[in-house]
């Protein structure tokens, strides 16, 4: 089973920077798609990106597209979430997740089949 770490959270003004870290515990993480998500108070998990198992593919929600960028190391078994210009809105529980996806599904919840514990993303104006 994967267990994954996320890192990187904390407290930002709005239109600075940070740049979240999901550790994976072992290499089948290479084997899996990967997700971020986001959950702010009083609102539901909603998805912010994903990338393919090769990184290839990237997919991103529209409110932080153009602001965001997903990436993969597979040989340090880390996902990365760069987010900028980085708004109040922003803030939530970020998630990391791995799983694969059943196409139509990468950006579902449902769809991935281990998740982080979370790291607290909070932007003030």
């Amino acid at each position: 089973q994967v267990q994954l770490v996320e890192s990187g959270g904390g407290l930002v003004q709005a239109g600075g920077s940070l740049r979240l870290s999901c550790a994976a515990s072992e290499r089948t993480f290479s084997n899996y798609a990967m997700g971020w998500f986001r959950q702010a108070p009083g609102k539901e998990r909603e998805f912010v990106a994903a990338i393919s198992w090769s990184g290839g593919r990237v997919y991103f929600a529209d409110s932080v597209k153009g602001r965001f960028t997903i990436s993969r190391d597979n040989a340090k078994i880390t996902v990365y979430l760069q987010m900028n210009s980085l708004k109040p809105a922003d803030t939530a529980v970020y998630y990391c997740a791995a799983g694969s996806p059943p196409p139509g599904s990468r950006t579902r919840a449902g769809g991935y089949a281990y998740w982080g514990q979370g790291t607290q993303v909070t932007v003030s104006s």
